[in-house]
C-alpha cells in the first residue's frame, strides 16, 4: 500500500452531550496501533519541511520513524531533546499552522490527503512513555544561579535548558501553583492538571527549583535578585485584560475571560466545595474569536450556563481560534454570531448585566489582500443575557518593568529585547514570552525560553 493510501488516524473524542457536563479531557488519545499507523504515513522528505515549521526544531522525521518501528522511548527522547513539555505541546500547540501545515502529505492530491497528525503522536509518546525515559544527568554544576520570573511554558523551558547545562535554575511564581497560563488559562478538558504536574516533576528531577507565592518586583525586587543571582529571565505573561471603551463593563455579571478562567481553572470554582465564588449566567455572551474565547465559552457551558453565544466582529473564517476548538464548541451546543460589535452592556432592573447592545458590521473584500475590511452599519440590536465575558486580548504584566525604571519597554507595554538573544536594556536581565510580545502561542513562548537559556549561558561565560 502506498503511504498516501494509508488512512489518516482520527483522534477519538468524548461524546459531546456527556463531555459538556464535566471537565474531563475531550480528545481520548491514540492507541498504540493508531500511533504506529499514523507514523508510518511519513514520507521521510529529504528537506523535512515539518522541522522547518516547528518553532523549537524537533527532529520530527526521526520521531516518526522510531514510532513506526515501535521504539517509543527512543522516539520520546528525540522529542525531549528539543522540547521539555511534549505532553503539553501535543495538546495545545497549533500544529495545523506550524509543523503539520508544512507536511508534504497535506499538499498531495490537491490537498485531499490529510497531513500527518504530528501533535497527536507527540502526545501519545509523552503520555505513555515518560516514566520509562531515563533522565540524563545534567552537565557538571557550574556554580551559577539564574532566577526566572514566571512558571509558564517559557519559564519552565528556560529553567529546563539551564539545568541541563549545569546551572542552578530557580523559578519564582506569583501564584500558589506552578504553570502560569497553562494552569490558570487553559481548561482541564484541554490540558488535564495531572499532565501539567508530571511535566513539571520532570523538570524538578533535573534540579529545577520552584518558589511559589513570590511576585518579582513586589515580594522581591529585581535589584535584590541580581545581588544573589547571576542572571534573571523575566517571563511573567500577559495578564492584563482588555475591555472595549463602552458603557456597562463595570456591571455585575460582566467579567474578563482572564478572571473567569482563573476562578475555574486555578481556584476550581466549578466544584461544589470550592470557596471561590463564580457567577454563572443562564445566558452567557462571550465576546471574541480566539482560543481564549473558545475556552471561556466551553467552560461556561460546563459550569451551568444554559445558553452560550460567541459574538465576533468579523467572519467565521477570520477567527484566530484553532479550527478544532471551534468545531468542538459547536458540537457542545455553543452558538456563534458574526459581524457583531458590542456598543453597550445594558443594565437590568437590579443594576446587573441584562444584555448586550450590538452594532452589525459589514464585510468587504480587501483589494490589497488579507482579511476583509470591516465597516459599521446603522443597524443595532439587543441580545438579552445575564453574563458577559470579554475575551478581547491582554497586555503584558507591567509589574517588573515598573519596578525597574531602567528597563526599556516597547509600544505595546512589553519589555523591549533583542529577539536574537532576549537581552533587555539592563545587563544580566533577559525577557521573553508574552511579557515581551503580548499574548502569543505556548510554543513561541517556549522558543523564547530556549533562546534566552542559550544567551544566558553565553553571558555567564
Amino acid at each position: 500500500m502506498k503511504k498516501t493510501d494509508i488512512p489518516a488516524q482520527i483522534m477519538p473524542l468524548c461524546d459531546p452531550e456527556k463531555r459538556k457536563k464535566n471537565m474531563d479531557e475531550v480528545p481520548l488519545g491514540y492507541t498504540m496501533e493508531m500511533a504506529v499507523t499514523e507514523a508510518s504515513r511519513c514520507l521521510d522528505c529529504k528537506n523535512a519541511p515539518c522541522v522547518q515549521g516547528c518553532p523549537v526544531g524537533i527532529d520530527i522525521p526521526k520521531m516518526l520513524k522510531l514510532t513506526a518501528e515501535k521504539k517509543f522511548t527512543e522516539a520520546l527522547e528525540t522529542v525531549r531533546k528539543m522540547n521539555f513539555l511534549p505532553a503539553i505541546c501535543g495538546r495545545v500547540c497549533p500544529q495545523e499552522n506550524q509543523c503539520q501545515k508544512e507536511c508534504t502529505l497535506g499538499k498531495m492530491k490537491g490537498g485531499t490527503v490529510h497531513p500527518l497528525s504530528i501533535g497527536n503522536i507527540e502526545r501519545f509518546l509523552a503520555d505513555n512513555y515518560s516514566d520509562e525515559l531515563i533522565i540524563k544527568k545534567p552537565a557538571s554544576p557550574t556554580g551559577k544561579k539564574i532566577a526566572i520570573a514566571g512558571s509558564g511554558p517559557g519559564g519552565l523551558t528556560c529553567a529546563g535548558e539551564l539545568a541541563a547545562m549545569g546551572h542552578k535554575a530557580v523559578i519564582f511564581e506569583a501564584l500558589h501553583k506552578p504553570g502560569g497560563v497553562l494552569i490558570y488559562g487553559i481548561p482541564e478538558f484541554r490540558l488535564p492538571r495531572y499532565i501539567l504536574s508530571r511535566e513539571i516533576e520532570f523538570l524538578r528531577r533535573l534540579g529545577v527549583e520552584l518558589v511559589m507565592n513570590t511576585i518579582v518586583g513586589k515580594t522581591i525586587t529585581v535589584d535584590e535578585i541580581l545581588k544573589e543571582y547571576d542572571a534573571l529571565y523575566v517571563t511573567t505573561g500577559a495578564g492584563v485584560p482588555h475591555f472595549p471603551d463602552i458603557p456597562g463593563t463595570h456591571l455585575y455579571g460582566t467579567s474578563s475571560a482572564n478572571e473567569f478562567l482563573t476562578r475555574v481553572n486555578l481556584m476550581e470554582a466549578w466544584k461544589k466545595d470550592s470557596r471561590t465564588p463564580l457567577f454563572v449566567g443562564k445566558t452567557t455572551i462571550v465576546i471574541g474569536g480566539g482560543n481564549v474565547a473558545m475556552d471561556a465559552a466551553r467552560t461556561a457551558t460546563r459550569t451551568g450556563s444554559e445558553r452560550v453565544i460567541v459574538a465576533y466582529r468579523r467572519e467565521e473564517h477570520d477567527m484566530p481560534a484553532r479550527r478544532e476548538e471551534v468545531i468542538h464548541a459547536k458540537e457542545e451546543g455553543i452558538e456563534f454570531m458574526f459581524l457583531l460589535s458590542p456598543e453597550k452592556i445594558v443594565e437590568n432592573e437590579h443594576g446587573h448585566t441584562g444584555g448586550v447592545l450590538f452594532r452589525k458590521m459589514r464585510s468587504e473584500k480587501n483589494p490589497e489582500g488579507g482579511k476583509n475590511r470591516i465597516f459599521d452599519t446603522d443597524e443595532t440590536f439587543l441580545i438579552d443575557c445575564d453574563a458577559v465575558i470579554f475575551a478581547t486580548g491582554t497586555s503584558p504584566n507591567p509589574i517588573v518593568a515598573k519596578s525597574l525604571p531602567s528597563l526599556t519597554t516597547n509600544k505595546a507595554g512589553g519589555i523591549a529585547v533583542d529577539m536574537n538573544n532576549m537581552k533587555t536594556s539592563v545587563p544580566g536581565v533577559f525577557a521573553g514570552g508574552d511579557a515581551v510580545s503580548g499574548a502569543a502561542t505556548v510554543i513561541l513562548t517556549m522558543l523564547h525560553g530556549k533562546t534566552a537559556a542559550k544567551a544566558i549561558n553565553e553571558f555567564l561565560k
